[in-house]
């Protein structure tokens, strides 16, 4: 097991910089950004121009991880794969394809996206949209050798009632998945404010994590009794619940050593890829590396045993 970083965190960096601090702060994997490089919402990145990225550019990217001594764990692309509107759902699919190319010439297997939703549509009917639409994109991927990993972010900023938007939220949906030929990306801080288990949902699943991804979550119950599960509805803010928040590693209500501990007692060798979105640690990239270092201390102990 390594532990790594997803470096959306620090979209005005270049991923020689990136590289450099995190090679140089204990952290072995870099779960590279790849979104298109035009303006889109926080913790979106474009570290990799798989828009145009031919071996000459994996040539670039594998000199940059081996000074480091990192290795590459995911490319990281999380969209919409069931948007409403059709033209912007193909341009997500075309980028997808993209990312899935730039993994082959880059030797990695992964590609971390999202299945999505279709917010005009019940949840049966984006499960039937989603039945018709993701297999190519598997199919693709599977042919150059690469697999998707879904996260399991329920995306409730996607939907104008804060609902959630990737149909990948629940683990009830993750057999479903594996159906569709879809392994997962788990991230435990979406269960912890959703009720579920994290550990009970990792048991369940295991056979089905390829990838990891280390965020916390801060959980207030006092407010949850004013605004409910699904967040505050008066004065809304997209992305706010009102009662909940994302936290650093170890910042949170996560028990990492009991989580890390299973993924080594089911034989999960992969990448524990920390995703920072923590609003305490950010706002420049001074505090944002202060977060990573706040995470590698509590995870390393536990990662590399």
């Amino acid at each position: 097991m390594k532990l790594g970083l997803l470096t959306a965190c620090l979209p005005g960096e270049s991923l020689e910089d990136i590289a450099r601090w995190a090679g140089g702060h204990g952290y072995a994997a870099l779960e590279v950004a790849a979104w298109p490089d035009r303006p889109g919402r926080d913790w979106e990145a474009s570290h990799l121009n798989v828009e145009a990225f031919g071996q000459a550019d994996a040539d670039r990217v594998a000199a940059i991880l081996d000074r480091h001594g990192l290795t590459l764990s995911a490319v990281a692309y999380y969209e919409n794969n069931l948007h409403e509107d059709r033209q912007v759902r193909e341009a997500t699919h075309a980028h997808l394809r993209r990312c899935i190319d730039a993994a082959h010439l880059l030797g990695v297997r992964l590609v971390g996206t999202f299945v999505g939703r279709d917010v005009t549509l019940t949840v049966a009917e984006n499960l039937r949209l989603a039945e018709q639409v993701l297999p190519p994109l598997v199919e693709y991927a599977a042919a150059r050798d690469v697999r998707l990993v879904i996260e399991n972010c329920p995306m409730e900023g996607w939907h104008p009632d804060g609902y959630p938007a990737n149909l990948a939220y629940s683990p009830e949906l993750w057999g479903w998945m594996a159906d569709l030929g879809l392994w997962l990306n788990y991230d435990p801080s979406h269960l912890v404010w959703l009720g579920i288990d994290p550990l009970a949902a990792l048991e369940a699943h295991a056979d089905r994590i390829l990838h990891v991804q280390a965020k916390d979550v801060e959980v207030h119950a006092a407010a949850r009794n004013r605004y409910g599960v699904f967040g505050q509805v008066l004065d809304k803010q997209p992305w706010k619940s009102g009662w909940w928040r994302y936290r650093i590693p170890g910042l949170g209500e996560i028990d990492w050593r009991r989580l890390i501990d299973a993924l080594h007692q089911h034989g999960y060798e992969g990448v524990v890829s920390v995703e920072h979105e923590d609003p305490v640690w950010s706002g420049d990239p001074g505090r944002v590396r202060q977060g990573l270092n706040i995470a590698h201390r509590t995870l390393a102990p536990h990662v590399h045993v």
